[in-house]
């Protein structure tokens, strides 16, 4: 069930009615969200909802073990151990087994072995994500109080992040649980301004670059000239990062207005002017879940000045590899690692030389300019299905003939999906505050045009959604 359709819309609007309806029996409210969680996954494909449930359960179980249990690091090893094994034979077995049959190939040894990929659960990797933060909030003594079954479950099954995320930190959101929400407290505007802000971006934005430009240069960029190349990188860009903050966009508004609070997932990541800021506003909740749980746990900065660094890298690359069961996803996470390391030698280096203008307007834009393009650079390998296809677009990159042909509709929506980024905070809190302001069916009746809009803007097959796969 997509956010973009109209099934999910009357799914949420039946479901915002039943879980306002019971709100004054606080269990039964629960309760009611989590099964409408399962329902909302089911509706995808009922046969994985057990496995839902067991990663959920099995995350809740060695909780328990670590809060009352006589051995908790224990506890934690076999929950740990436990979610990882089912993430890896569905999203890595036939990816290690392929490259365990290529390199004995290269030995000269053939091995019979047939590869049948297992389907792949849409949004393990989050619910994996979640059940471990669970355990790790426990053994870190965040969680002050004993979790109870249905909490653990509606954690990891909420809908309106089960998917895409972003991803939930076990010590903030279980403690939303504890009272029923208070409807005074709701931040409509906010709400209904996040929804239709991430609606414009993946429905008009993000699917019409898929549409018209980069699903086209990626399949055959031999056909293409080099501006056309160079712009579907540009158009990649722009895509994944509207899909993408988009869908948690519409995210956290659909669970705000259930009355429960998420955390932002970007902060116009484009924006940066260094590797490190771009990771504090680029999909934010899992950088933090990698910073807290992954780098932390390999010693952080405090094992000396290269083990800082392969720290850095390690946690990269594991990171790219979370993303998807192929090298190029390797190659990817390893270059966002490289650039960290780089850019902690050049900030090291100048911090002891003074180098005061690196603080002015040109350099910042420069910088800017720089990642950007490192970051696109990146993005080739991480759209392409492997290494031959990202040196194909690569090469036409450089070999291509360069001209001014480019089509208006993609220009402009990468031309919007970047400089959207640049737009002031301060103008969104206006158009919050004149949401606030508006009488409810007026506001009601603003919402319903822009979706509207939106319907007519968008191209008439829609894109799925990239994180989808990972």
């Amino acid at each position: 069930m997509l956010f973009p359709t109209f099934e999910y819309a009357l799914f949420f609007l039946v479901s915002l009615l039943l879980a306002w309806g019971c709100l004054r029996w606080h269990a039964a409210h629960k309760l009611l969200l989590l099964a409408l969680s399962y329902v909302f996954y089911g509706f995808w494909d009922w046969r994985f909802v057990p496995l839902l449930f067991g990663i959920s359960l099995w995350g809740w179980i060695a909780t328990r073990g670590i809060q009352h249990g006589a051995r908790p690091r224990l506890w934690l090893l076999l929950g740990v151990l436990g979610c990882l094994g089912v993430l890896g034979y569905y999203k890595y077995s036939a990816f290690f087994l392929e490259s365990l049959i290529d390199l004995a190939a290269l030995n000269g040894l053939i091995l019979p072995l047939e590869i049948d990929s297992p389907l792949l659960p849409l949004g393990i990797s989050f619910m994996t994500f979640h059940a471990i933060s669970l355990m790790m909030d426990a053994l870190r003594g965040k969680l002050d109080e004993p979790v109870p079954l249905g909490d653990a479950l509606l954690y990891v099954a909420f809908f309106p992040q089960l998917i895409a995320g972003p991803i939930l930190r076990a010590s903030t959101f279980l403690p939303q649980l504890r009272q029923a929400p208070d409807p005074a407290r709701i931040d409509t505007s906010r709400a209904l301004l996040l929804i239709v802000g991430g609606l414009f971006k993946k429905v008009v934005i993000a699917n019409t670059l898929s549409t018209l430009l980069v699903d086209d240069v990626f399949a055959n960029p031999a056909a293409m000239t080099a501006s056309q190349v160079l712009l579907g990188i540009y158009g990649y860009a722009a895509q994944i990062y509207c899909d993408f903050s988009g869908y948690t966009d519409i995210a956290i508004g659909c669970a705000l207005l259930l009355g429960y609070r998420f955390p932002d997932n970007f902060n116009a990541p484009y924006t940066a002017a260094s590797p490190q800021e771009f990771w504090r506003r680029w999909h934010i909740s899992l950088s933090n879940w990698l910073r807290d749980y992954l780098y932390i746990s390999l010693g952080g900065s405090r094992a000396g000045h290269w083990r800082t660094s392969l720290n850095l890298l390690l946690t990269m690359l594991l990171g790219g590899l979370w993303h998807g069961a192929a090298w190029n996803f390797v190659v990817w996470g390893g270059w966002h690692g490289l650039m960290l390391m780089v850019h902690r030698e050049w900030d090291g280096f100048w911090r002891t030389r003074g180098g005061a203008w690196r603080e002015s307007v040109w350099w910042r834009w420069c910088a800017r300019l720089l990642l950007f393009h490192a970051v696109c650079l990146g993005w080739v390998f991480f759209r392409c299905a492997d290494f031959a296809s990202a040196l194909a677009v690569l090469e036409r990159l450089w070999r291509g003939v360069w001209t001014m042909d480019l089509p208006t509709g993609p220009l402009l929506c990468v031309l919007a999906g970047i400089g959207l980024q640049y737009v002031p905070s301060r103008w969104m809190l206006r158009l919050q505050l004149a949401g606030v302001r508006m009488q409810p069916v007026l506001r009601g009746a603003a919402f319903a045009g822009l979706l509207v809009l939106i319907e007519v803007l968008g191209p008439s097959e829609p894109a799925p959604f990239i994180y989808f796969q990972f």
